[in-house]
């Protein structure tokens, strides 16, 4: 599925007027159809207006009762699942205030209890050093004293035992030099720590591991509600069920990979060590 800003906005609208069309072109009321798919005709009626979001399972029972042709089927479905993903650009996060984009994500946090990140690139803000948040902020174009602290303050999130962390991280992720190389062995010091609190699990994944998938993006899976896959220029939002299961399977297949306990705190400590060397050779299993 292509995803184009622009569309992810329309797909709402689009997919109230394709049901409401359906059903008209069907001969049927919104009394039949509610009916038909056990659903009220509030919500029907909120559903055509897009007042309201149709998740997958109401709108193939909808398609089903109105018997709908293929192509027209594949078409709703394909709008469905874009009225469940959402946008966020970078440019607009800027804008408004990158702490702003802090405070959502500690609302996220806040509600998840079983929070899982893939990290192939560099290390979450949650796992990072102050020094090691300033440099990776370095880019920005607007002031970042607020949201290097509003990182910092996000972290103690790690410290409530109600909810289970883990994170998975390329080699490539935990030793990509954004800070000198001190600073890079600090932040990798800092991931021994944080692995021994029992409800954080940190995993590393060498290089020469080997995985049928590729690491193509960084992702967040907030327990089976909402995924967020980050690119260079703003963030994929994901709320369909089938977008989420896809992203926990290969969260799955990278975690079989993935050294944990004092199996993982011995490789970190020999990057951090790599580090300290000022040689970044790969390790090779």
């Amino acid at each position: 599925m292509t995803f184009d800003p622009e569309q992810l906005g329309r797909s709402k609208a689009d997919l109230a007027e394709t049901l409401r069309a359906l059903r008209k072109r069907a001969g049927r009321t919104q009394v039949w159809l509610a009916r038909r798919c056990n659903m009220s005709q509030t919500k029907l009626s909120n559903v055509e207006t897009g007042r309201i979001t149709p998740g997958l399972v109401d709108v193939e029972l909808i398609l089903r009762a109105l018997d709908a042709p293929p192509e027209l089927v594949s078409q709703a479905t394909a709008l469905a699942r874009l009225a469940h993903t959402e946008w966020q650009g970078k440019r607009a996060s800027w804008r408004r205030g990158l702490e702003k984009r802090q405070a959502e994500l500690a609302g996220l946090e806040a509600e998840a209890t079983t929070l899982r990140y893939f990290l192939p690139a560099m290390v979450t803000g949650l796992l990072a050093t102050p020094e090691y948040i300033r440099a990776s902020l370095g880019h920005s174009p607007v002031d970042t004293s607020k949201t290097v602290a509003r990182k910092l303050e996000r972290q103690a999130v790690l410290y409530e035992g109600s909810k289970r962390f883990t994170f998975l991280l390329t080699e490539q992720a935990a030793k990509w030099p954004i800070l000198p190389p001190a600073g890079m062995a600090a932040q990798l010091d800092h991931l021994v720590s944080l692995s021994r609190l029992p409800n954080v699990h940190i995993g590393a994944i060498p290089l020469g591991t080997t995985a049928t998938r590729g690491p193509m993006n960084t992702f967040t899976v907030y327990d089976r509600r909402i995924v967020t896959v980050e690119t260079f220029t703003g963030r994929i939002v994901f709320q369909d069920a089938r977008d989420i299961a896809e992203h926990r399977e290969l969260f799955a297949l990278f975690e079989s990979h993935a050294l944990f306990d004092d199996e993982a705190r011995s490789t970190l400590g020999e990057w951090a060590a790599t580090c300290r060397s000022g040689s970044f050779t790969p390790q090779h299993e």
